[in-house]
């Protein structure tokens, strides 16, 4: 798993803080303190995935696309994955062992339950929820 999760979680909630106000790439970066070209490729990612809208110009910015109350955590989860969770590691065992035979497609079914879990999990929180931490 990479960092977009987290980086995509702070600017959500940063714009969630802003209640509708135009949020400016350069404040995010600074919050989070990377790149504001880091930035704007997961606000794109947010948009892409409906959870962001933005606008170019003096006066623009990036804010919500909708309520915070309506964006579940598992919602920022799924627009940042990139491959399976756990991983696929893949070795070659051997097949004439009872384990090595089916070794690959029971740790498939392990990583799927896993991960279909913390989808789950995600999905009971909502952007709201999290950010009322920080109050």
């Amino acid at each position: 798993m990479n960092g977009r999760f987290a980086i995509s979680m702070h600017i959500l909630t940063l714009l969630a803080k802003a209640n509708g106000e135009w949020v400016t790439s350069d404040l995010i970066a600074g919050s989070i303190n990377i790149n504001p070209v880091l930035v704007r490729k997961e606000l794109s990612n947010l948009r892409n995935n409906g959870l962001v809208i933005s606008r170019e110009g003096k006066n623009g910015g990036s804010m919500l696309a909708k309520s915070p109350l309506q964006i579940r955590v598992s919602d920022v989860f799924l627009s940042t994955r990139q491959g399976a969770f756990l991983g696929m590691a893949r070795n070659s065992p051997n097949p004439n062992c009872p384990v090595g035979k089916q070794i690959n497609q029971h740790l498939d079914a392990l990583y799927i339950e896993a991960e279909e879990a913390l989808i789950q999990k995600l999905g009971d929180t909502t952007l709201d929820e999290f950010t009322r931490r920080f109050d």
